[in-house]
């Protein structure tokens, strides 16, 4: 097994859920996803009602990171030019000089992205795969790392453009936020009747220790047990009887690599098929597709992948973090 400093993964995704946590109260385990996210280099998807924090999560994550940031705020009047920027007649040496656009930065977030119309939509595909840009035939590269988050109200309908499956794919994690307790109310009013802790949020985490931090969780040991555990879960998606559209190769590294980056913040060298099992809806929820007809009845993705899991014999303990 590769050497790993385990214990500097851990503490450094403490800090930045500490840090993360004084603006976004009461919710751990989302924080504890997005910084999944972070560790993969994947992009997150967050999907919730008007006023959850959204955007105050995405923002502070940017904020705990020294990366640079920029925001793209959705509308359907956003062009692609808007996102990758342009080349612009310069008058002083009479000639055309490239302005980046906002998706030329570390983190992105693309706020309300299904307001953007499927043509500016796509523009952001090359990016979230291949962390470059194409504008005006040239090929720009973006910084590393790179990480684009989104948001959209599942709510409001109107003006809106659901997002297509090949985007979809694209995106790492798709969480949800969900409303805080009675006490986590208590909590947001005490912490922000003066000030918006957001404001004094400083970084904790630099883009060179991160790139480390990336590099390393993918040395996290992933046994033959539990490789074949993710690839027939994969592949029950794929003939599950109430599913038009499986699971594809990218979201089985995405359950791979996400599940490594699981194992590293809880202080483990190895995977466990209880990290697989935990990130799956995170992982799988939004890349499969009921069929039509199993969705008239009411039965839904999350309930499929339910039905998958409940369905597959899970590695035996003894085998898992031995290598074989």
């Amino acid at each position: 097994m590769p050497n790993i400093d385990i214990d500097r993964i851990a503490a450094t995704g403490k800090k930045v859920k500490e840090n993360v946590g004084l603006v976004i109260i009461g919710k751990s385990d989302v924080v504890e996803l997005a910084i999944i996210a972070l560790l993969c280099e994947g992009h997150l998807l967050i999907e919730d009602v008007p006023g959850i924090g959204k955007t105050m999560l995405a923002k502070s994550i940017a904020r705990s990171l020294g990366c640079s940031f920029r925001r793209i705020q959705c509308t359907p009047d956003l062009l692609p030019s808007d996102i990758t920027g342009t080349y612009v007649y310069n008058q002083k040496n009479s000639d055309f000089e490239f302005r980046p656009g906002p998706i030329m930065a570390q983190m992105v977030l693309a706020d309300e992205i299904n307001r953007a119309t499927p043509r500016t939509q796509s523009a952001l595909l090359e990016a979230m795969q291949e962390r470059q840009v194409t504008a005006e035939g040239e090929t720009k590269l973006l910084p590393r790392p790179f990480m684009l988050m989104a948001t959209q109200n599942p709510i409001e309908l109107e003006g809106t453009f659901p997002l297509p499956e090949a985007q979809l794919d694209r995106f790492l994690l798709k969480i949800k936020i969900g409303y805080p307790t009675a006490e986590d109310d208590r909590l947001i009013l005490a912490r922000f009747r003066q000030i918006d802790p957001l404001e004094a949020l400083k970084p904790v985490v630099d883009s060179a220790e991160l790139l480390q931090l990336q590099s390393e969780t993918r040395k996290v040991q992933v046994t033959a047990d539990v490789e074949d555990y993710i690839i027939r879960l994969v592949q029950a998606t794929r003939t599950h009887p109430a599913l038009q559209l499986g699971a594809s190769p990218r979201a089985m590294l995405a359950l791979y690599h996400a599940s490594q980056a699981l194992a590293s913040l809880r202080g483990r060298e190895f995977v466990i098929p209880d990290d697989v099992k935990y990130l799956t809806p995170f992982v799988l929820t939004h890349r499969i597709i009921p069929r039509m007809e199993s969705h008239l009845r009411g039965q839904t993705a999350e309930q499929a992948l339910g039905e998958v899991l409940a369905s597959l014999a899970v590695p035996v303990e003894g085998d898992i973090g031995v290598e074989k």
